[in-house]
């Protein structure tokens, strides 16, 4: 049967597990040995374009980037006949898109695995990444706080789905209009999380946190809502103030790239407790686990083994 992976809870929680392992195992499966793999960006991007082709070398592939000019998803052609295209050719799509419907339309029209790059709603691998970092931090995470800072947008949701079905605490601290729904934030206790707050003071919500995560006010088609976001972001800037009082052993994230000076400091992106750099390193083994599982999973267990 064909998986895809368009955000986090298309795993269950022993799927996860299992992905995790994928993603640390010192020797990945040559599952795409002789194979292609197809990465469609409508979006352009840094460490997802470099972890995903990686991803896709170390499992003995071949990736191909296809920019939106290439493929001009529902303008030359519907997102089914792209993905149609695609799959006589490669073994697995991968897609950073800017509607998740498009990723929908795709995992519904082809049997080989749809893999979302980002979306304007998830952003999995990200999130795998994000876990990756903290467990290699604390060991066993269940139990630890995640606290997210600033806009709820894809990369929080997707985290929160993750940290939730590892047995995180989950808290919020987003400005009124930009936090999480209520449908979410029950999605998180049905998940898992013993605890789960969203509240629009980020000192409250990073007290006693283990884990601080924040992202840019304004992604890539946002930036006509910059100066309209920007003031009333601003009080969501993390800094030294705000994470005075996190654990003792806390660590901060952020998925990157950053705006300095906006919705993070220079003296906490670059400083003792920031892991950013472990973080997006983290990108390729999150790629690899994840395309390995979904591969061997869609084609079969011959994928799995060494030639």
């Amino acid at each position: 049967m064909t998986r895809h992976l368009l955000d986090v809870d298309d795993l269950t929680p022993d799927e996860l597990e299992e992905v995790l392992q994928r993603c640390v195992a010192a020797d990945p499966r040559p599952v795409l040995a002789g194979r292609g793999a197809a990465l469609v960006f409508e979006k352009p991007s840094n460490r997802t374009r470099n972890s995903t082709e990686m991803a896709v070398v170390a499992l003995g592939g071949h990736p191909v980037y296809l920019k939106q000019d290439e493929v001009d998803i529902d303008g030359r052609e519907s997102a089914e006949d792209v993905a149609r295209t695609l799959a006589l050719y490669h073994s697995v799509i991968a897609a950073r898109v800017y509607d998740h419907g498009v990723l929908e339309r795709m995992a519904a029209t082809v049997t080989v695995p749809v893999v979302n790059l980002l979306s304007d709603r998830s952003h999995p691998l990200q999130a795998l990444a994000d876990l990756l970092t903290i467990r290699a931090e604390f060991g066993d995470v269940a139990g630890r706080t995640v606290a997210w800072v600033g806009d709820y947008s894809n990369v929080a949701r997707s985290l929160a789905l993750a940290s939730a079905m590892a047995g995180m605490d989950v808290r919020f601290a987003c400005p009124r209009g930009y936090q999480p729904d209520d449908d979410d934030l029950d999605t998180f206790v049905a998940l898992g999380a013993a605890e789960v707050v969203s509240t629009d003071d980020p000192v409250a919500a990073v007290a006693g946190a283990h884990v601080v995560v924040t992202d840019a006010w304004y992604s890539m088609g946002q930036e006509a809502e910059a100066s309209e976001r920007r003031p009333i972001f601003e009080p969501f800037r993390v800094d030294d103030e705000v994470l005075a009082g996190v654990a003792d052993d806390a660590i901060f994230l952020h998925c990157l790239p950053a705006h300095r000076g906006e919705e993070v400091t220079n003296s906490v992106l670059d400083g003792p407790r920031s892991r950013v750099w472990p973080e997006a390193a983290n990108r390729l083994a999150a790629a690899r686990g994840a395309i390995e599982w979904l591969v061997e999973r869609s084609l079969g267990p011959e994928h799995g083994s060494h030639p």
